[in-house]
């Protein structure tokens, strides 16, 4: 699945839900490090734990940030 992020510096995230859990999550753009680290971090993690983890983080004063943008993603994904 492929999600166009809102508000934040990365352009596109892709990922994937297999069996109730995320896999597969590709940021295009935004904070290199950050990104990889929010990706490895949820993968296989169950999609309701990762969109209550993610879900209203800011990005300084920002109201969203990327891991908002990808708890969004799997939300619309549901």
């Amino acid at each position: 699945m492929t999600y166009q992020p809102q508000g934040v510096c990365s352009q596109k995230i892709d990922f994937d839900i297999v069996d109730g859990k995320v896999t597969a999550v590709k940021f295009l753009g935004g904070c290199n490090g950050n990104t990889q680290g929010i990706a490895r971090l949820v993968e296989g993690m169950d999609v309701q734990d990762a969109i209550s983890r993610l879900e209203g983080i800011q990005c300084g004063f920002k109201k969203t940030s990327c891991p908002d943008q990808l708890a969004q993603a799997l939300k619309s994904a549901l």
